[in-house]
């Protein structure tokens, strides 16, 4: 796979090594460029569409070309040789004087699959120099959102769609009014039960790291635990394992990569004499999603459901504020995923799309946390999804402050779930054939959505099972992960 533009080969790669995929539906684009400049337009990317549709032609005149010559090298190939035999033997037996024009006629007939063949070498060089700036602006190109998709900026035009609480909570009143004392934030419940040190986190690692301590790791484990036996047990999932550490291609292939480099960490191994350089995942979906890249899916094995627990790293360059403080928003987490594999029908990614929420749904449900469901809007959306679902839990140490200069209670993120078509697919080179397809190789479809990351959702967990003596009650279907602790603290 080459590289997007701006970022060449590593050192001692060779373009072999990188396979070439195709990046998004030329075909789409060239029959309805419009809608893919409006796509780009609404999800705030900047992609010169116009620019594609010439480098695409020129390239398609010259595949064209050189296509045709090569027929025309073949047809030549198949006349000239019996003619150049029988030349050769009229020039042994020739006079002095008719060997000239003998000669001639050879050198001509062996002149002619020459200058086709240095066309089509001429053709080639010019192919091979369009290649890196339109595969370059290829990869730029976001998956347009679906029409149904609420058109915004950003996520302040993002479109609530519903919420739940359990029936010991009221969303329409206050933490207070509700358990009749004020909350603490999960940072002073942390520092007094001992859950979390946060200082020697960053002794250790920077700024936006942590140590978790105690019952703050058991718990984690816990909810890690617990939801992955939840995704696999209750919802047929398959258990997988896969590598944090991977190549470009993983990231590129699946999306990640050129517009989200900033928000990875990147190991130069090509500086070290490496083969090339490896970039540490945000997700599980790159792994799970790249198992299959290059390869031919039997369409009876589909859909493949996938969840894999990983660590996962960002960089979160640029983000900052009062809201990211403490286990919100750090660099290092760890997380379930839930990936789905299946056939290229809009109707089926839909149908997966909300099922998939429904389970991470149910899964809040069982915590007995307080959510809401948001659609994000265009501008909110990424490259890669055609459509976004959030999920916020409640969090009472969040959102504005009060006059007593306590916050009042927001929601946060805690699980995203996207639709993607064949987005990925076609970048991963991961298609599929059976009877539906009559034989042929089509493009696989592809889903995700978190199941739980941690320590992020022990934020609402603390905070809403804090009690007046300042203990945690911890939720019933954790406590079996916890050998039946009932209270932290």
């Amino acid at each position: 796979m080459q590289p997007a533009a701006g970022h060449p080969l590593p050192e001692g790669v060779g373009a072999s090594q990188y396979h070439p995929r195709p990046m998004i539906d030329l075909k789409a684009l060239r029959e309805d460029p419009e809608r893919f400049r409006v796509g780009a337009a609404r999800k705030k990317v900047t992609v010169d569409i116009d620019r594609i549709l010439v480098l695409d032609e020129a390239r398609r005149k010259a595949v064209g070309a050189q296509e045709t010559l090569r027929a025309e090298q073949n047809k030549l190939s198949k006349e000239s040789g019996p003619e150049i035999g029988k030349l050769m033997g009229q020039l042994k037996k020739a006079p002095e004087g008719e060997r000239g024009a003998i000669e001639a006629k050879l050198a001509e007939l062996k002149a002619r699959p020459k200058a086709l063949a240095d066309q089509v070498t001429a053709l080639g060089k010019e192919i091979e120099a369009l290649e890196p700036e339109l595969n370059g602006l290829l990869l730029q190109v976001p998956l347009p959102a679906d029409p149904d998709v609420p058109v915004g900026e950003g996520s302040e035009d993002n479109v609530e769609l519903s919420r739940w609480d359990p029936a010991w909570w009221d969303s329409s009143k206050s933490f207070e009014e509700n358990k009749g004392f004020a909350p603490k934030t999960h940072i002073e419940l942390a520092e007094s039960l001992g859950l979390v040190n946060f200082e020697r986190g960053v002794k250790l690692a920077g700024s936006r790291s942590y140590v978790l301590t105690g019952m703050g790791m058991r718990l984690h484990q816990a909810v890690l635990r617990y939801a992955y036996d939840f995704i696999l047990e209750k919802h047929g999932f398959q258990a997988i394992s896969v590598p944090v550490l991977v190549r470009e291609e993983a990231m590129q292939g699946t999306g990640f990569f050129p517009t989200g480099r900033e928000q990875t960490y990147q190991l130069e191994e090509s500086k070290r004499g490496g083969g090339q350089d490896m970039f540490l995942t945000g997700t599980g979906e790159v792994g799970l999603m790249g198992l299959h890249a290059d390869e031919i899916l039997d369409e009876a094995q589909l859909p493949l459901q996938y969840a894999t627990v990983s660590t996962c790293f960002r960089r979160e360059a640029g983000a900052a504020g009062r809201d990211t403080a403490g286990l919100y928003r750090i660099h290092q987490f760890d997380k379930v995923e839930q990936v789905v594999i299946c056939r290229a029908d809009e109707g089926e990614s839909r149908a997966w799309h909300k099922k998939m929420i429904g389970i991470v749904e149910e899964l809040l449900r069982s915590l007995e946390l307080p959510y809401r469901l948001l659609q994000c809007c265009t501008g909110d959306l990424g490259v890669k999804n055609a459509d976004m679902v959030d999920i916020e839990c409640w969090m009472p140490g969040r959102g504005e402050l009060d006059a007593n200069e306590r916050p009042m209670g927001a929601y946060g993120e805690t699980h995203s779930a996207s639709r993607l078509y064949d987005f990925q697919c076609r970048r991963l080179n991961m298609r599929y054939k059976g009877e539906s397809t009559g034989g042929k190789t089509v493009f696989c479809h592809s889903l995700n959505n978190t199941v739980l990351a941690s320590p992020r959702v022990l934020i609402p967990i603390l905070e809403m099972y804090q009690e007046a003596d300042g203990r945690v009650r911890v939720p019933k279907v954790l406590q079996r992960h916890l050998g039946g602790i009932e209270h932290v603290g």
